[in-house]
């Protein structure tokens, strides 16, 4: 038999664990046994704590989800997928699981600062109209190793057109969005004969993200704005190949495709310029591959497409035409100028950084 004090402590904790959190994280797991606890751990140990984690195990078949379960707190949750359905799927499923009034994602081969989430609450809270909240991405190798560099996008006055060409969240990682968000921009789709709802493109195994995005700037009046602080570690892949370029490129297309069944007017005014945005993009990512051959392709087939990036960014554009004609022409030039050039862009990066910070 129980006393009033013990029962009223045992409602206590009841009420306690029935609040919802402030802050759904939801981090899909398939393939990362290498990063995982990193990803989990980094969420552990955020400043701002009234969080839940919700670990979606879309059928990974290595050691993930037996190592997520190594960590033992309360807030963590694991969600098991059925079958493997990709990213988008995971976190749809996390998003229909969660209950805090934040949804924070972590893709798992990523981590955060420590005051990822603090940072995040603050401007949301301080800021109503602003539905994704986002931070600049520090680039770590594949061990986790600062590389001096960071995403650097425009953090304020982010235009539907703006997102059509570019992506300023920069990735899965980086944003916190309000759950009335993804409310009003939900849709029904049909899957193995069923109905289901879903917030991310789940027919789209690649720039899902940007889908999404660009949804959120076109149909709602939300905004999307970032916070000047690095809190973002993105990990860069350890390799790569040019032939994945293309199909980063046929992804672009598809979400091209699919923004065109409902903004049509939209996707005509901008496709051509937006598209020449992306083929710069991908050749500075061959650049990065080193591969100088199809760096000048891309960058050459940026320019027949629209002149738009050299009339708006022409320092940028020639910075890349140059940097991937030379690599091309010249594969050990490039690399000793490049080691020099990169110490340089790194302190540039991070005296801007520090000055965005101050300013706001």
């Amino acid at each position: 038999m129980t006393n009033s004090t013990d029962n009223n402590e045992m409602n206590a904790r009841d009420e306690r664990n029935e609040m919802m959190p402030a802050i759904s994280v939801v981090m899909p797991i398939y393939n990362v046994e290498a990063f995982v606890a990193q990803a989990v751990q980094s969420v552990l140990d955020q400043t701002f704590e009234d969080f839940e984690l919700i670990i979606v195990n879309d059928c990974s078949p290595d050691a993930s989800v037996s190592i997520c379960r190594r960590f033992h707190d309360p807030r963590i949750k694991i969600v098991e997928h059925k079958m493997n359905r990709g990213l988008a799927a995971a976190r749809n499923t996390g998003i229909l699981s969660a209950r805090g009034h934040y949804m924070a994602f972590l893709d798992s081969d990523d981590f955060w600062h420590p005051h990822k989430l603090e940072k995040h609450k603050a401007h949301l809270d301080a800021n109503p109209g602003v539905g994704v909240s986002f931070s600049r991405s520090a680039f770590v190798d594949p061990e986790g190793n600062p590389t001096r560099f960071y995403q650097m996008p425009r953090l304020t006055g982010i235009t539907p057109d703006h997102l059509f060409c570019r992506n300023p969240v920069g990735n899965g990682s980086a944003p916190v969005i309000r759950k009335e968000v993804f409310k009003d921009i939900c849709f029904f789709a049909d899957f193995m004969g069923e109905t289901e709802i879903r917030f991310f493109d789940s027919d789209l195994r690649r720039s899902e993200d940007i889908e999404c995005w660009l949804r959120i700037a076109l149909i709602t009046d939300w905004t999307i704005e970032g916070i000047p602080e690095p809190l973002t570690y993105y990990r860069l892949n350890a390799g790569g190949l040019s032939a994945n370029l293309y199909q980063q490129l046929e992804s672009w297309e598809t979400v091209a495709d699919r923004t065109r069944r409902y903004r049509p007017t939209f996707v005509a005014e901008n496709y051509k310029y937006a598209k020449a945005y992306q083929l710069r993009y991908l050749s500075r990512q061959a650049i990065r591959l080193r591969d100088g051959r199809e760096a000048r392709n891309l960058f050459i087939a940026s320019l027949k497409c629209s002149l738009h990036p050299l009339k708006h960014e022409l320092a940028r554009t020639l910075l890349t035409g140059v940097a991937a004609h030379l690599l091309f022409i010249s594969p050990g030039l490039y690399r000793a100028i490049e080691t020099q050039a990169s110490t340089n862009i790194g302190k540039f990066q991070n005296r801007q950084i520090q000055r965005d910070i101050a300013n706001a």
